[in-house]
């Protein structure tokens, strides 16, 4: 963008306005000059509708506005106005639905119209169109030469045709997106994920069973993408997890999970508990809670964020890695019971209750042992010893409290105390979803302490990453995972608080990933950085393993701090990387979940909810914010926060409270009123 370039635009009143008076654009504000000079010219009319805090008004400005090739095409084929919205809501309110009639959707802004310059009536409309085809939208270049070539080809038919302009949006579309990922990806997965589900006992294939975390998140998204219709996606993911907290994966005394089921039932574990295992989990749960009625997912997920607190942190706020699956020398002996000494520990009631529950009076499942899953519901076996429910859950509560004391002087399993910064990323996150969706500050604390240890150990220069800590000792040159789940991890904390200083380290971890982990010629992201330690191979690990892809999780979350801050080189690296896997997703789908999960994020974006407000005031908009289905991505900022960078600076405080709204292309006018905002519908 040239300074020197001063178009019609500067001596506007509008902030808006002024903000594009450099543009190579030749922008005119709405005036009988524009619409004169449109008229004598024969040109078309390209309306531009904004408003000065639209994070896609600036994203287009950008990415079209501001490129000299781009204007010149606008200014030889029409006379191009640029209009506040908020100055001039009426030509707004007359386009928008103009928009709506011809598109058979809602709009929103940026708002893009093609006018007629005779009559002022529309004949193409659309919202924001990027520079290069992607999003599913044709190169707004094309746009304009098509849409050019047809006004002057068909001017005297423009009347007759007004119902046929979404065909020309479709047609040029298909001409653009050639070998571009679509939905069809999705659909595709969606059918081999249940082809490959146990219908009896959840989760995905036979023996040995792992739980697919990833797999069954990107479910519950095909079910919220829906509009909660597709209620097969949804009954997969609560089938396997209600098998899985009931089964002796998740530790019935504990709390936790164990690392896989040597079974197709859930029933015997492997019995080491991984900190990645129990973060991804932790977080799935806590997700799933907030939209079932099923208490048992709470449950787990509750005792799980209390087993790691209470057995993996660190003295400095860190979590260790792993508790193995042996003690004494025999795998899950720690774990494991007699029956006689269960029965031994507890009052005659507890155990009527402990037996049936746990299945103490079914043959010994593991190794002439008994390792404890739910055989029975409670709620039966309630009903089987004639007392209400609310008994059984004491009697249990009790027994469960007494087994624990007595299995804690058992010898325990080994530690492996090493802190790994991949990990405890996958834990942080875990722990601050549990506690922003269970409202449970103490877990979101143990989040951010462990955040804020990993940035005083492992953080190095310009920012660079250690990935292992132990003992004092920080070593080893941090790889993609580090860096994705990091930032997946603090993009989480900010939605429980909001921290200036994290979104700001955030910010250098993501450069640091474009800068150091990118392949620039074919998308995606190495798993060393090109400072590493040469070896004969550079990998770029684009699957799912133990733990999600870090280029899934690293797509994702470049798509959501880039629509955060609006900050384009985080967004279209994130889409070179989703382009880079399309063809090992379309192979081989249900390897892929957290790329899944990325690309329907670059399909269909999540709604971002930004809040403005006084600190005793965000709570009440935060909640009326989080109710909205699906679930937006919501930051709440208070007033005196300032500084604030790229995009957010335009979400300016105010006296009271307002929240700005944005899905995908489009952003709402701001909302002044939490009745508006429960009121909005999505679009």
């Amino acid at each position: 963008m040239s300074e020197t370039h001063r178009n019609r635009l500067g001596s506007e009143t509008s902030p808006y306005l002024r903000q594009h008076a450099h543009n190579p654009v030749d922008w005119y504000p709405w005036s009988e000059e524009a619409l004169e000079k449109a008229r004598r010219e024969n040109k078309p009319i390209l309306l531009s509708i904004g408003y000065s805090a639209c994070h896609w008004c600036h994203v287009m400005a950008h990415e079209s506005f501001e490129d000299p090739e781009t204007a010149a095409l606008m200014n030889r084929l029409f006379v191009n106005i640029k209009v506040d919205r908020e100055e001039r809501p009426d030509l707004d309110k007359i386009y928008q639905l103009a928009h709506q009639i011809m598109a058979r959707r809602g709009g929103g802004w940026p708002l893009t119209v093609f006018l007629n310059p005779h009559n002022h009536l529309p004949f193409f409309a659309g919202t924001y169109f990027p520079k290069t085809a992607r999003y599913q939208l044709p190169a707004f270049r094309t746009v304009l030469e098509r849409v050019a070539e047809y006004y002057h080809e068909q001017k005297n038919d423009l009347q007759a045709h007004h119902a046929s302009f979404a065909d020309i949006l479709r047609s040029v579309s298909s001409d653009d997106n050639i070998g571009a990922p679509d939905e069809s990806v999705l659909i595709q997965a969606r059918r081999v994920l249940e082809a490959d589900f146990d219908p009896v006992n959840g989760g995905f294939g036979g023996a040995p069973k792992f739980p697919q975390a990833s797999n069954l998140e990107f479910l519950l998204g095909c079910w919220w993408r829906s509009g909660k219709q597709d209620r097969g996606a949804f009954e997969m993911v609560a089938k396997s997890l209600e098998k899985m907290a009931e089964g002796g994966l998740f530790d019935q005394l504990g709390g936790g999970f164990y690392r896989y089921s040597v079974d197709e039932g859930w029933q015997i574990p492997h019995f080491e508990k991984m900190l990645y295992d129990n973060g991804v989990l932790l977080a799935l749960y806590a997700e799933a809670s907030r939209v079932s009625d099923h208490a048992l997912f709470r449950k787990a997920a509750e005792e799980t964020a209390e087993w790691v607190i209470r057995e993996m942190r660190s003295p400095e706020g860190g979590f260790y890695s792993a508790l193995d699956a042996d003690s004494e020398g025999q795998e899950g002996k720690y774990y494991v019971w007699d029956r006689k000494a269960v029965q031994a520990l507890l009052e005659p009631d507890e155990y009527a209750v402990a037996e049936r529950h746990y299945g103490l009076d079914q043959t010994p499942n593991f190794e002439g042992h008994r390792h404890l899953h739910v055989e029975r519901p409670l709620a039966d076996v309630a009903a089987s010893l004639d007392i209400t429910l609310g008994e059984a859950e004491r009697r249990l509560a009790l027994a469960r409290v007494k087994l624990r004391a007595a299995r804690e002087q058992r010898v325990r399993p080994g530690l492996d105390d090493k802190i790994l910064t991949a990990w405890n990323a996958l834990m942080i996150k875990g722990l601050a979803m549990a506690g922003r969706l269970s409202r449970r500050d103490d877990f979101i604390e143990a989040a951010e302490r462990a955040f804020d240890f990993l940035g005083r150990v492992c953080r190095r220069e310009e920012g660079r990453l250690w990935a292992a800590y132990k003992d004092g000792k920080v070593h080893l040159n941090a790889y993609l995972d580090d860096y994705a789940f990091l930032l997946d991890a603090g993009l989480e904390l900010l939605r429980c608080r909001w921290r200036s200083d994290v979104l700001n380290w955030l910010l250098s971890l993501a450069d640091r990933l474009l800068d150091s982990f990118e392949d620039p010629e074919r998308g995606g992201f190495f798993f060393t950085s090109d400072d590493h330690e040469t070896l004969i191979h550079r990998p770029k690990s684009l699957a799912d393993e133990s733990t999600p892809s870090g280029n899934g999780v690293a797509a994702l979350v470049l798509l959501r701090l880039g629509q955060l801050v609006g900050e384009r080189r985080y967004t279209e690296a994130a889409e070179r990387a989703i382009k880079a896997a399309v063809p090992g997703v379309r192979q081989y789908p249900h390897g892929h979940g957290a790329l899944l999960a990325a690309l329907a994020e670059w399909l269909s974006p999540s709604e971002l909810v930004i809040l403005r407000g006084r600190p005793e005031a965000l709570p009440g908009w935060i909640e009326a914010a989080q109710s909205r289905e699906p679930p937006p991505l919501v930051f709440a900022i208070p007033n005196a926060m300032s500084d604030l960078p790229g995009e957010l600076a335009a979400r300016r405080a105010e006296s009271g409270e307002v929240a700005y709204v944005c899905t995908g292309n489009s952003c709402l006018p701001p909302i002044r009123s939490l009745a508006e905002l429960r009121r909005a519908a999505d679009f």
